[in-house]
C-alpha cells in the first residue's frame, strides 16, 4: 500500500512537472531593446504584461545607439525604446520601424551630490567652471549624450565642455555612478535617474529651463522583425494606457499627457 502511495506521488509530481515545462515551453517569448534610463519602469510594466498574456519579455539594455545597431545586425525582436525621438528619426530610413506609441517624456537636468555643495546654478554654462569636475555623456554611444551635445550646441559651447570634461560616459547610468562614486561634481544627465531609489540619497537635480532642455518624447516602436505583432500591439497599449503611465511617475517620468496639461 505505501508503495502505491509513494508511485502515485512520484507520478503526480512527474505530472506537475512535465506540465510546468509544457507551459513554459508554450509562453511567447518577446524581446525588447530599452535605453538604460527607462529599464526600471519598463520591467515593472514588463512584469505585469507577462503575467496577464502568460508571454516572456526580455530587455535587452543598453544605449539607444548601441540598441539599434544590434536590433539591425540581429534582425530580430519586437520593440526598441530609445531615450529620445531622433533616434526614430534618425533611423527610420532603415525600414526596421513600424507603429509606436508615446510612453513619457525624457528631460535633460544638471545632477549634482546631494546637497549641491558647489552651489551649482540652473545653467548649462556651469559646466565650464574650473572648480568644477564634470562628465557627460557619450553622444555616439547613447541619449543621454546626444541630448546633451545637442543642449550645449544650442548655445555654443560643447566643444569648450568635451575639453573640460574629465570622461565621457556611455549612458546615463554610467553617469550617476560616477556622481555617486564622487568622480565628478556636475553632470549632464536625464532627471528622472536622479529619483531612483538607490541613487536619491546621493545626487539631485538643477533643473534647466525648459526652453533649453526640452521634453523629450519617449518613443515605444514596434519592430517590423517581430514574429507576434498582435501581441507586441497590446503590450504597446498597455504601456501607453493608464496603469502603464502610473509606473513611469513612480520612476520620476513625466507622463505621455504631461505636455498636453500645460
Amino acid at each position: 500500500m505505501r508503495r502505491k502511495i509513494l508511485v502515485g506521488l512520484a507520478v503526480g509530481c512527474l505530472v506537475a512537472t512535465l506540465a510546468g515545462r509544457a507551459q513554459a515551453q508554450a509562453r511567447t517569448e518577446l524581446l525588447l531593446y530599452c535605453g538604460i534610463t527607462m529599464v526600471r519602469p519598463m520591467t515593472d510594466i514588463a512584469k505585469n504584461f507577462e503575467q496577464r498574456e502568460n508571454v516572456k519579455i526580455t530587455i535587452a539594455q543598453g544605449g539607444s545607439e548601441d540598441l539599434f545597431q544590434s536590433a539591425k545586425k540581429t534582425g530580430v525582436g519586437d520593440w526598441y525604446l530609445p531615450g529620445e525621438p531622433s533616434y526614430r528619426e534618425k533611423h527610420l530610413k532603415d525600414g526596421l520601424f513600424g507603429e509606436h506609441v508615446t510612453v513619457g517624456y525624457n528631460q535633460m537636468s544638471l545632477m549634482v551630490a546631494k546637497g549641491n555643495p558647489k552651489q551649482v546654478k540652473s545653467d548649462p554654462r556651469e559646466l565650464l567652471r574650473k572648480d568644477l569636475v564634470v562628465i557627460i555623456g557619450n553622444a555616439e554611444s547613447g541619449s543621454a549624450g546626444q541630448e546633451a551635445k545637442q543642449i550645449l550646441d544650442g548655445i555654443g559651447i560643447y566643444p569648450r565642455v568635451i575639453q573640460q570634461a574629465a570622461f565621457l560616459a556611455p549612458d546615463s547610468r554610467s553617469i550617476v555612478n560616477a556622481m555617486k562614486k564622487g568622480e565628478a561634481d556636475v553632470s549632464l544627465n536625464w532627471r528622472a535617474v536622479a529619483f531612483f531609489p538607490d541613487n536619491a540619497p546621493r545626487v539631485e537635480v538643477v533643473d534647466l529651463d525648459p526652453k533649453l532642455a526640452k521634453p523629450q518624447a519617449l518613443l515605444l516602436i514596434q519592430l517590423k522583425s517581430s514574429r507576434h505583432a498582435e501581441v507586441g500591439k497590446r503590450f504597446m497599449a498597455y504601456a501607453a494606457g493608464e496603469e502603464g503611465q502610473a509606473i513611469f511617475r513612480k520612476w520620476g517620468f513625466l507622463d505621455n499627457k504631461a505636455l498636453a496639461a500645460k
